[in-house]
């Protein structure tokens, strides 16, 4: 079984690209842009997860069903 590390990575790396640019938003008065811009990384984020639990739930499908 192979285990992919760097969607952990990317996840991760989405997540602090996203905290910095909301803080640099927030501190430049434009609130709403910085909550745009969270919801936006959280939609990326949110389809690599899908993607990754797809690709689960066939290799378990895969293993208990013998296809």
């Amino acid at each position: 079984m192979n285990i992919d590390v760097s969607a952990i990575f990317q996840i991760a790396g989405i997540g602090i690209i996203t905290a910095m640019i909301h803080t640099v938003l927030k501190q430049m008065g434009k609130e709403d842009m910085a909550h745009w811009v969270t919801l936006i990384g959280f939609v990326v984020v949110l389809f690599m997860v899908i993607r990754l639990l797809n690709d689960l739930f066939t290799e378990i499908k895969t293993i208990f069903l013998f296809q």
